[in-house]
């Protein structure tokens, strides 16, 4: 939310209250960080052909091309991709900016360059044989000013108080499927020391995409973990790897490896918890 001026746009209150006496021992502990819940996490990959390009359109629209060209969109953007059979519709919400929206029409002429100029994107990306639709700020209408129109201040659905529900946003992997298992809790916003709503989803994400790498002969991968409050994040209680197998391939042949990646990732904890502290994996 670059638009937004902490010091001008926010009203701040500051909170700071004390966990329980137990929750604030597993800080304080000092040989290992140990999990401060009980939690269920989940990774998958790869991305089916529409869930890679629902993550690619939202590139595109929050990409530096896009917004050079459209400087009045707003980066509160939300895609639902949904593939029948060969026919695949996209459902897209993007803001407009109101401080550079003068006019009903000129809203309805933007919205319209701007939907073109995503469905030019779809065509070099959407696959052949496939019939692309996509349905942009639906519940606008013309003739009704600004009740009519999809416009905020800041560029983002929050300054009206719909914050929505933690938990239901993107996974690591950038897209939120209806297809795949949903993690007990939200990636973001948790530290990543000792919280394993944080550490385990970004770690099944990692070590699904890294067996996927390593392992020949696999389709798709998913990694479950589930932690147990109190015990050390390297040692979790469960941790569930299913595989869709290439033909050619047996899981007598694929377990070790399997079971060689999983040993590996939780034996290097320590320098995980460390690369996620200093950000180098994205949570979404």
């Amino acid at each position: 939310m670059p638009r937004i001026k902490p010091l001008k746009d926010l009203e701040r209150q500051v909170e700071l209250r004390p966990a329980s006496v137990e929750v604030r021992s597993v800080t304080e502990r000092p040989r290992e960080a140990v999990a401060n819940d009980t939690s269920a996490t989940v990774g998958y990959t790869p991305l089916t052909p529409t869930e890679r390009l629902v993550f690619q359109v939202e590139r595109f629209l929050n990409g530096p091309s896009f917004k050079k060209e459209f400087p009045d969109s707003g980066e509160d953007v939300k895609v639902l991709g949904v593939r029948i059979g060969r026919d695949l519709t996209l459902t897209v919400a993007m803001p407009f900016l109101a401080p550079l929206i003068r006019t009903e029409p000129e809203y309805f002429k933007r919205k319209e360059l701007a939907r073109r100029a995503l469905m030019s994107f779809m065509k070099r990306k959407v696959g052949a044989g496939l019939s692309s639709q996509v349905f942009f700020n639906v519940l606008d209408r013309s003739g009704v000013g600004e009740a009519g129109a999809y416009l905020t201040l800041l560029e983002t659905s929050a300054e009206a108080g719909d914050s929505g529900e933690v938990g239901r946003g993107n996974r690591v992997c950038g897209v939120m499927s209806l297809l795949c298992p949903p993690s007990a809790e939200a990636a973001a916003g948790k530290n990543p020391v000792s919280h394993v709503g944080t550490i385990y989803n970004v770690l099944a994400q990692v070590l699904a995409e890294d067996i996927y790498k390593k392992v020949q002969g696999l389709r798709g991968v998913t990694v479950l973990i589930t932690s147990q409050i109190g015990k050390p994040i390297s040692s979790p209680q469960a941790v569930v790897v299913e595989v869709t197998l290439a033909g050619g391939t047996t899981l007598e042949l694929a377990r070790p490896q399997i079971q060689r990646e999983v040993q590996l990732a939780f034996t290097g904890m320590k320098s995980f918890c460390k690369a996620l502290t200093r950000g180098l994996y994205a949570v979404r």
